[in-house]
């Protein structure tokens, strides 16, 4: 076949056409003010797709979320009494002396103060996360309100199910907020038993074409969060489905999860409510007229608990990244131990350079991550960070047994983390997160002793190790796509 050769005028018009399509998609990147190494990635990645890439960038590249923003802070204020307004004023005076700014860091990036718990226990396991869930849900009699990712129609996602109807019909209110592309599977023929028989069931950001002209493809909410009146929550990396539960899949994910009761509830609580609020448009000031029961009015201090805690949120809706700065003011902070245990490794220049720092000063830092997660792109691109990780210091190990999907933080003996947020810029910055932050050693020494038993089904990765080229290549080539990950 042979292909006619275009006219000058032709090339001269495509041209013309090519640099104009460049030069527009360009300005439109270039005016969301992103960091500029995500900014040239994606006009370099989508200079290479001739007009496609304009819609690529239309329907799945980042957004603002201005209208949104607003949105969000008005159902925010709409939950707070005035009483939460004062204890928000005082909050810096309630943080732990020798952590104070970082709790104070905290606050001013999220605006949620160091509350406490009278009970913290970390839960190991897919199994013995369903059992301490469902055991709070059978105990609850105001109401059950739960925010997941991944809601999944199998053995544990029915089990559920038929757990919420029998308690709905026992008069308890039950609410269910579900990230509409992380529960996709969930259908309505699923979810019809709950609706008759009571259960208000609510999706985050839709992904088809309706009201929107643009689809909000990124931007899900990643929360895990389960709060039973108000006084008994939950939140950690544990989703709904038999992927996290070994009693089901031999090669369930490997979990761990957190139980928490006493005032900090209140702000898990809080963060579903506004969430809520943002999907449905209820007032929360209105629904079911309790709002006393709904944010119980619990005292801040040892009044309420001797355990200090933080919940701490962040997402797309907030420039300030409160839980990628937690992290990162942690690991500064560090003068002994800083150990992350984390399924998805894509750090930026900031989260790279705290971690080869700490390890510079002496600093016993510890990076444990799946020798291979479920997306082949991350876990090449985490592994592209290994040289240099080991170069300054750090002990990198590999979980071999299963995948992993804990994300903790345990800091010297006074600080841990655990919550829903990745160790990447996806968490850090596309992601409705949650995050809780114990102060003190109520946390810090189940995650110490957690870690070490997870490296017994690790494997350490040593200097000068020997990979094939190919391998290397393809690990280098995923860090390029580091920013959009």
């Amino acid at each position: 076949m042979i292909v006619p050769e275009l006219s000058q005028e032709w090339k001269t018009g495509l041209s013309l056409a090519w640099s104009g399509y460049i030069a527009v998609l360009s300005v439109w990147i270039v005016m969301q003010k992103r960091a500029p190494v995500s900014t040239m990635s994606w006009i370099l990645s989508l200079a290479l797709l001739p007009f496609a890439g304009f819609l690529i960038y239309y329907f799945l590249g980042p957004q603002r979320l201005k209208k949104q923003r607003l949105k969000r802070l008005r159902s925010r204020a709409s939950v707070l009494a005035p009483a939460d307004v004062v204890m928000l004023r005082e909050a810096r005076a309630h943080a732990p002396p020798a952590l104070r700014q970082m709790a104070a860091l905290g606050m001013a990036a999220c605006g949620l103060p160091v509350s406490s718990a009278t009970s913290a226990r970390l839960l190991s396991g897919g199994a013995t996360t369903f059992d301490a869930i469902f055991d709070a849900i059978r105990a609850a009699r105001d109401h059950v309100h739960l925010e997941y990712y991944i809601f999944e129609p199998d053995r544990i996602g029915t089990a559920l199910r038929d757990l919420l109807i029998e308690r709905a019909r026992a008069g308890v209110r039950v609410r269910l907020l579900l990230d509409a592309l992380g529960s996709q599977r969930v259908g309505r023929k699923f979810m019809a038993p709950m609706q008759a028989a009571g259960v208000h069931v609510a999706l985050f950001h839709e992904t088809r074409i309706g009201r929107r002209l643009r689809p909000v493809t990124n931007y899900r909410t990643h929360r895990k969060i389960v709060v039973c009146d108000g006084r008994v929550g939950f939140t950690g990396g544990v989703n709904i489905t038999d992927a996290e539960d070994a009693r089901t899949r031999a090669d369930a994910y490997h979990d761990v999860h957190l139980r928490i009761e006493g005032s900090a509830v209140r702000w898990l609580q809080t963060t579903f409510l506004e969430d809520w609020t943002y999907a449905t448009g209820e007032d929360p000031r209105q629904i079911d007229n309790a709002l006393p029961l709904l944010l119980p009015d619990l005292p801040l201090g040892e009044a309420a608990g001797e355990i200090p805690v933080q919940i701490v949120t962040s997402g797309p809706d907030s420039p300030l990244e409160a839980i990628h700065r937690m992290h990162l003011a942690a690991i500064h902070s560090s003068e002994r131990r800083a150990w992350l245990t984390t399924p998805y490794f894509v750090p930026g220049e900031p989260a790279l350079m705290a971690l080869t720092s700490a390890a510079l000063r002496g600093v016993d830092v510890r990076l444990l991550v799946p020798r291979r997660s479920d997306s082949l792109v991350v876990s090449a691109a985490a592994r592209s960070y290994y040289d240099e990780l080991i170069a300054a210091g750090v002990k990198v190990w590999e979980y071999k047994a299963r995948m992993l999907h804990s994300k903790t933080l345990v800091v010297d003996d006074h600080c841990a983390m655990i919550g829903t947020a990745n160790f990447d810029n996806r968490s850090f910055r596309l992601n409705f997160e949650v995050m809780a932050v114990i102060y003190g050693t109520t946390l810090a020494e189940p995650l110490v002793a957690q870690f070490e038993t997870d490296l017994r089904s690790a494997s350490p990765i040593r200097a000068n190790r020997r990979q094939k080229f190919l391998r290397r290549l393809a690990d280098a080539t995923a860090r390029l796509f580091s920013p959009l990950l």
